[in-house]
């Protein structure tokens, strides 16, 4: 079920925005959160499953871009944030067990356990930030809602026990704004890089651009073109077809927010 959006969304730095996190302030979507600051997808698995999980990420670069990747037992990734703690910063957690969701809780401190091994995936939020300094308009920003979400026919390539289907957010654009799109976030390969497909959503598997599988719809204007960007809610399509014994993932748009700076992740 999706969460209320928290009001209080003016902070300056990623370690204040997960204190909010921490003090029950903070609640849900993240986009435009803390401007300027990394934001991360999250997936702990046993660490039994951890390398092939690992794979499955170096097989899928678009829609799984690891930035970080914790020890087994460790929440803590002092490389993304000197306080980070895995278990208590991000607003919404939902956990797996065999493939289904079970809870989604606002920390994971119950569920925590030795032998977890976390992986934090780069987030579209983080390109975001490049999209509207260079006059475009994101209209789920603007709008004040959560990215549209769809699963998609486009299959992941496989490795080991995980296979599924790639998940994509989608953001409306004029087809001049499209292409500058393109341009712009070609530059941030690390956050899921050039779109993965533009125009004609039925090749992709969506039937209707105003039911997204997560997040919330948004408008789409009179000559304005869906653009799809591989996203890193893939993870959570493939554990539902996996169904692995446990898992635990951030709800869609909850993201960690790192104190890596966005500026950090181009390549230009």
């Amino acid at each position: 079920m999706e969460q209320p959006i928290s009001t209080e969304r003016g902070f300056a730095t990623g370690a204040e925005a997960r204190r909010a996190v921490r003090e029950g302030r903070l609640s849900c979507q993240t986009s435009s959160l803390a401007p300027g600051f990394v934001q991360g997808n999250l997936v702990i698995l046993p660490q039994d499953l951890a390398s092939d999980f690992l794979r499955f990420c170096q097989r899928n670069p678009k829609p799984c871009p690891i930035i970080g990747m914790t020890e087994p037992g460790d929440p803590r990734l002092p490389d993304l944030g000197a306080d980070l703690d895995l278990r208590t910063d991000l607003p919404r957690y939902r956990v797996w067990r065999d493939g289904e969701l079970v809870d989604e809780p606002a920390d994971i401190l119950s569920h925590w356990r030795g032998d977890l091994v976390g992986f934090v995936i780069g987030c579209s939020f983080s390109f975001e930030e490049a999209l509207i300094a260079d006059g475009l308009e994101v209209r789920n920003v603007a709008a004040g809602v959560n990215v549209s979400m769809f699963r998609t026919s486009i299959p992941c390539a496989p490795a080991g026990r995980f296979a599924g289907p790639m998940v994509v957010t989608m953001r409306p654009f004029s087809p001049a704004d499209a292409i500058r799109a393109i341009q712009i976030t070609s530059r941030f390969p690390a956050v899921h890089g050039a779109p993965v497909h533009i125009g004609l959503p039925e090749q992709i598997g969506i039937a209707d651009l105003g039911k997204p599988d997560y997040g919330d719809p948004v408008e789409m204007r009179d000559g304005e073109l869906p653009v799809f960007w591989a996203c890193g809610v893939t993870p959570q399509a493939v554990i539902a077809a996996a169904r692995p014994p446990f898992a635990i993932t951030h709800a869609p748009g909850a993201m960690l927010v790192t104190d890596l700076k966005n500026s950090r992740l181009s390549i230009l």
